[in-house]
């Protein structure tokens, strides 16, 4: 026993030893509830972004980092202990970066394909959806509208129309499509009583 822990104290493994033993806490407390684990990869956009040029995006960086961890501790610990002498002992290190690298982006590659890809919402989310009318007319020029999307929020959007019809601020429209050169909506009239997502 007191080998194994002077080996793990030893370079280059001391230094992935810290790094695991703040890994092992971390996993600890999202198991036990105080640290929440987000499952679809969206972390800090640094490290996502980082962890992406290495070829490991698509899962969530605590994973990948953990793995990387892991992996680097356990190879420099078998390199540590089969070789001696500060030359060889930084191969080791070299090499247990590498190993860890590769190993994390084997596994990496087929969790990729289990984790569903994160839908980026988009203006075209509007399309099909009943807006409220905010100024007080709509032209083929000017008009606003608020819309709900489907998560509950709310956006006030340009809206524009292709006809006369006549709409009153707090009237309801359907929105029937995006014009993406202008960044703005076409309306038409809408009955609100036929509405899906209207309150019953």
């Amino acid at each position: 026993m007191g080998q194994f822990v002077d080996a793990t104290l030893s370079f280059p493994t001391v230094l992935f030893t810290f790094l695991l033993l703040v890994i092992i806490a971390y996993w600890v407390l999202v198991v036990f509830g105080v640290f929440g684990f987000d499952g679809d990869g969206s972390e800090a956009s640094g490290a996502t972004g980082f962890l992406s040029g290495l070829g490991l995006g698509g899962v969530p960086a605590a994973l990948v980092i953990s793995l990387l961890v892991v992996v680097a501790w356990f190879a420099s610990l078998v390199g540590g202990t089969l070789f001696t002498g500060t030359p060889a002992l930084i191969a080791v290190l070299v090499a247990a970066l590498v190993c860890a690298w590769a190993c994390t982006r084997l596994i990496v590659l087929p969790l990729r394909r289990l984790i569903p890809k994160e839908r980026v919402p988009s203006r075209a989310d509007f399309v099909g959806r009943a807006c409220v009318i905010r100024t007080s007319r709509v032209g083929g020029d000017f008009g606003q509208a608020e819309v709900t999307a489907a998560d509950g929020s709310s956006a006030l959007v340009q809206v524009r129309q292709t006809g006369d019809d006549v709409f009153a601020a707090g009237s309801t429209a359907l929105i029937f499509a995006y014009d993406s050169p202008g960044e703005f909506f076409w309306v038409m009239p809408y009955a609100a009583e036929l509405d899906p997502d209207r309150p019953i």
